[in-house]
């Protein structure tokens, strides 16, 4: 019996020594499956249909490289501080944080810090003090003022080469504006320079209905009847901040009888997403922007993969350009229905 025990504690003894080194990987030993790292990914929410391009750019870059578990922060910031929290007990190798706040990155900055868990931001740019507080912070994303100017640069487009969009010929153009949600970044920006490129461009404008529609399809046909029931046919362009408001406001024309005969009203979108690229096919969007989703997605997972795999990014190790030694910008591209060919690529 005595050996026996001998023997029990021995065997004990060895499968603590065996766990102990299976667990010596440090603090961030989270490794996936077939010893590659594990990047936890938090999206914003995941019925936003430019952020589905997104996500499954991530998993497709992911494979034989990274597992990764996504997750769905559903729009609120506190839900995606508790999928932070968890993914750092998890001791995940490496974040992928879409923010539903870009003001909250500071506080998962810190903990990612705390923990050593390197942080790779998407689509929704941190502050720039923000960006600043460590150095394995990055951050993915485009350029929104670019996708506002090219936004406007449709509708000077459209607007010199149809002098009948005119339609009260007074030189002035009278348009409606759909907004994301107030405060946002990109929100801001392509409001801003969508309207600014329109001026530039000699167009003198006035803006007759502005409103939030929260990047939402459904609000922004809601907001768009509102603007037809106050203004009607005085309306002469409408520019939304994302192509799922377009694709509401376009809902709520067909409803008042706009594409049909002549009657038409332009409309331009952001993101070139495949409902936006069939509205472009059938007339009745006059232009988007691709915002590309393929390549934010790659680079994210590129970005965050070296840095799991205990690397400083690089052009050498990702592939792609890192501006100021934290930013990647994708840059847009004008889409219409002459070069939609090149949105379908992504």
């Amino acid at each position: 019996m005595k050996k026996l025990a001998s023997m029990l504690v021995a065997g004990a003894m060895l499968s603590a020594v065996a766990a102990g080194c299976a667990q010596s990987g440090g603090s961030n030993a989270g490794g996936g499956e077939g010893g590659l790292p594990t990047i936890g990914v938090a999206i914003y929410k995941f019925d936003d249909t430019f952020m589905t391009g997104v996500r499954n750019a991530i998993s497709n870059a992911a494979e034989g490289v990274a597992k990764v578990d996504i997750v769905d922060s559903q729009n609120s910031q506190p839900t995606q501080n508790d999928k932070v929290d968890l993914f750092i007990t998890k001791k995940v190798n490496a974040l992928a944080i879409n923010p539903v706040d870009r003001t909250a990155a500071g506080v998962i900055i810190d903990k990612a810090k705390a923990a050593n868990t390197p942080v790779v931001f998407l689509n929704r740019e941190p502050l720039a003090d923000d960006m600043q507080k460590w150095d394995k912070v990055y951050y993915v994303g485009a350029k929104a003022e670019e996708s506002g100017t090219i936004s406007g640069e449709l509708i000077v487009d459209y607007w010199k080469a149809n002098p009948a969009a005119d339609k009260n010929g007074d030189g002035v153009l009278q348009y409606a504006m759909l907004k994301g949600e107030p405060g946002h970044q990109d929100a801001e920006l392509r409001t801003q320079y969508s309207v600014k490129a329109i001026e530039d461009a000699g167009i003198k404008v006035e803006k007759l209905a502005e409103d939030t529609a929260m990047w939402d399809r459904v609000k922004g046909q809601e907001k768009m009847a509102a603007f037809l029931a106050a203004h009607g046919d005085k309306i002469e362009a409408v520019l939304a901040n994302n192509d799922d408001m377009a694709l509401g406001a376009i809902e709520a024309l067909k409803a008042a009888g706009y594409f049909k005969g002549d009657k038409y009203m332009p409309v331009v979108g952001v993101d070139a997403t495949a409902p936006a690229l069939k509205a472009l096919e059938d007339g009745t969007m006059l232009g988007t922007v691709l915002n590309d989703a393929v390549n934010q997605g790659q680079a994210t997972l590129k970005i965050a993969a070296a840095l799991a795999n205990g690397e400083t990014p690089s052009k050498e190790n990702t592939g792609y350009d890192i501006v100021d030694g934290k930013y990647v910008w994708i840059p847009y591209v004008k889409i219409t229905k002459d070069n939609i060919a090149d949105a379908k690529l992504n």
